[in-house]
């Protein structure tokens, strides 16, 4: 699920109008070859995860100053669980709009609106101000997509060979989680070893994260939070940081840090509670193999949770996930007037712990667990689009570490940049 900032349907399709009667007016004024032109993503070894949000295709318009980009996912699902189906479902994921300026010499502007399902959740994943001092020191601020982990900023749809996102990502981490705040980011250089980091303060985590119909730990729950766009829910400011480190010749980890207090302590100078914490570590990592052109990426991710004493077993005080692709390309070729498309073969492990840690009375081992393997098939026209064809296959033990309840799925779809 996904909670964004208020946003009305109406104001949007009026913005969306403009935009587009504007750039229909120019085009036929001026013609369509001179006008627009593609300005294709940066994929240069100099690159990071942090680099995410602004290394993607755009469309400029001549003397236009926002350029506008974006990607689409559907696919079809057909799930089955002990036997049982509901039958094949079609499914409109998401449409992803881009919208980035160059306003002054440093000073660049860049959002990412959202529709998902349709229109049944709308919101700005990303609506920031960046402005450039130096390589290694940029200011940032306003809606900021925090960089826990490398999912969270690098989390296009075309850009993957799965049709679902990492379970770490979106049952353990809530995914492209953003909040307002400020901060700074920069990169240096040193022959093939690149230094990045990104430090920033903003609104956080409620508790949600413990109070929520999941009845469990669940830090996802902090996204049904609306309000952390406008004001904090307890005065207390979350700081995310991360530190990556890459060699253009082996790849690239990243270590960050996100933490801060959750709960409501304080209201009106009365004390309600003792200050809790929710403290997140992750380790992220790429790499290509020169000589196979063997693809690898996972994350993996670790959760201290300060849960009340009042609370029962069931919500974990500690949590861990972690999840690897491997993408293996076995054709590529001329196919008819695409130049390098290309077929792959990849492989996606996944596993996520909610409850870490064993029952007080018994010393037996708490559940809660999830683990699952998804073998594909995907075939690119360009690196700009992907189609893929997904089998998953899952098990998920409960609290009482009973026998899993196991699940397959059979995913096809596409996804696309425009």
């Amino acid at each position: 699920m996904k909670i964004f900032t208020s946003i009305s349907p109406r104001p949007i399709r009026v913005v969306s109008g403009l935009l587009f009667l504007f750039a229909s007016a120019s085009i036929q004024a001026q013609g369509l070859d001179t006008l627009i032109q593609r300005v294709s993503a940066d994929t240069s070894t100099s690159m990071l995860n942090m680099d995410a949000v602004y290394n993607r295709p755009f469309l400029t318009v001549e003397k236009m100053p926002v350029a506008l980009g974006g990607y689409l996912e559907a696919n079809t699902l057909y799930q089955s669980e002990a036997g049982v189906s509901e039958g094949l479902s079609f499914q409109a994921r998401r449409l992803t709009i881009f919208m980035s300026a160059s306003i002054n010499k440093r000073i660049k502007f860049l959002s990412e609106m959202e529709f998902e399902d349709g229109t049944k959740e709308i919101g700005i994943e990303f609506a920031a101000l960046d402005v450039s001092f130096h390589p290694a020191l940029n200011f940032r601020g306003g809606i900021i997509m925090n960089p826990i982990g490398a999912f969270n900023q690098n989390h296009d749809g075309p850009k993957w060979e799965f049709v679902e996102r990492p379970d770490v990502a979106v049952n353990l981490l809530p995914a492209t989680w953003s909040n307002a705040g400020f901060g700074v980011y920069g990169k240096t250089y040193k022959g093939d070893w690149i230094l990045g980091y990104e430090a920033y303060l903003t609104n956080g985590f409620n508790n949600n994260i413990i109070d929520n119909e999941a009845s469990k730990t669940f830090l996802p729950a902090a996204k049904e939070n609306e309000r952390r766009f406008e004001e904090s829910s307890n005065g207390q400011p979350l700081l995310t940081g991360k530190v990556s480190i890459k060699n253009r010749k082996i790849g690239e980890i990243g270590l960050s840090y996100m933490g801060g207090v959750y709960n409501k302590f304080e209201e009106d100078g009365l004390t309600l509670d003792e200050k809790r914490r929710v403290d997140v570590v992750a380790i992220d990592w790429n790499t290509t193999m020169q000589k196979t052109g063997t693809y690898i990426v996972g994350e993996l991710v670790y959760t201290w949770v300060d849960v009340p004493s009042t609370y029962t077993q069931q919500f974990g005080s500690k949590q861990k996930g972690v999840f690897i692709d491997v993408v293996q390309p076995i054709l590529k070729k001329s196919i008819f007037d695409w130049d390098n498309a290309t077929l792959n073969l990849a492989a996606r492990f996944d596993y996520v712990d909610w409850n870490l840690g064993t029952f007080k009375e018994t010393n037996a081992d708490i559940g809660d667990v999830l683990w699952a393997i998804t073998p594909a098939i995907s075939f690119r026209p360009s690196s700009q689009t992907v189609f893929r064809l997904n089998y998953r296959y899952q098990w998920q033990k409960d609290l009482l570490n009973n026998a899993p309840a196991k699940s397959a799925s059979w995913l096809f779809g596409f996804s696309s940049y425009f």
